[in-house]
């Protein structure tokens, strides 16, 4: 795993890392939707998806709080299979789990390490790093769950903390119901874990509790597997200090996440 100071491959050029990933074919097989997958704006999926072709989807104009995992075909058939309606439920655990780590991974990387020289066994010293300690996780129920294994298998011993966020069903407002964090989260780094950021409401109201035990918006990192351009701006226009870390910003977000990966569908 690179040290936490090292920057993702290709994180500010929106050229050469595109946060566009997937295009979407249109319903109608004419010469109009095939001139529209060519454009920069993928085409959706149908009229009750979005349809504003005016989204931008260049990390330039999200800045640089929002880091997108670096692309490559493994990452990008993950995101095939959990979007494909067709998955088995055994095939989409697997792999949003696969995905999940491999986000859990890049965010440990966004934490603090120390310098350090070991033994070997054969005598030698080795220069090399360690985790720094201060570190929690925090995960949105009930889909920010799912994310939990993960870290666990990258920290064995690191504290989970859970907030329960629910719509209320007069105000359809997000509404704190449960929030349980270690006794001393205003110390520590907090990875912020929840799948899917649609609208952004239920983080914002996340982060709001957090800063009311006293936890810096600059020390959490919120962990998502995909993330809408207006869930994401949502965010950091709230809280310009946070740092999002995604595996892709797409208008069409799967939100039948946590119901399929639970079996509630």
């Amino acid at each position: 795993m690179p040290c936490h100071n090292q920057q993702l491959n290709n994180v500010n050029t929106g050229q050469e890392h595109p946060m566009k990933q997937v295009r979407f074919a249109n319903n109608n097989n004419n010469s109009s939707s095939s001139s529209s997958s060519s454009s920069n704006v993928p085409a959706v999926l149908s009229d009750s998806e979005p349809t504003d072709a005016t989204i931008q989807l260049g990390q330039d104009n999200l800045g640089p709080q929002l880091k997108l995992l670096p692309l490559n075909d493994q990452i990008r058939e993950l995101q095939t299979i959990i979007r494909d309606k067709t998955t088995s439920r055994g095939d989409f655990v697997f792999c949003a789990d696969r995905l999940i780590r491999l986000v859990v991974e890049e965010g440990l990387n966004q934490l603090p390490y120390s310098e350090c020289t070991v033994t070997t066994p054969t005598g030698y010293k080795y220069e090399g790093v360690k985790f720094e300690r201060g570190n929690c996780g925090v995960s949105i129920m009930r889909s920010g769950e799912a994310m939990e294994q993960g870290l666990r298998d990258c920290c064995r011993s690191i504290r989970i903390g859970k907030i329960l966020i629910q719509s209320d069903e007069e105000t359809q407002k997000a509404k704190v119901y449960y929030a349980k964090f270690p006794p001393d989260v205003y110390r520590r780094k907090v990875l912020l874990m929840y799948p899917i950021l649609s609208t952004g409401n239920t983080v914002i109201e996340a982060v709001r509790v957090l800063i009311e035990h006293g936890v810096q918006p600059r020390h959490i990192i919120l962990l998502s597997l995909f993330s809408t351009p207006h869930g994401a701006k949502s965010i950091i226009q709230e809280f310009p200090d946070i740092t999002i870390l995604t595996t892709e910003v797409h208008p069409v977000a799967p939100t039948h996440f946590g119901q399929r990966y639970f079996g509630t569908d």
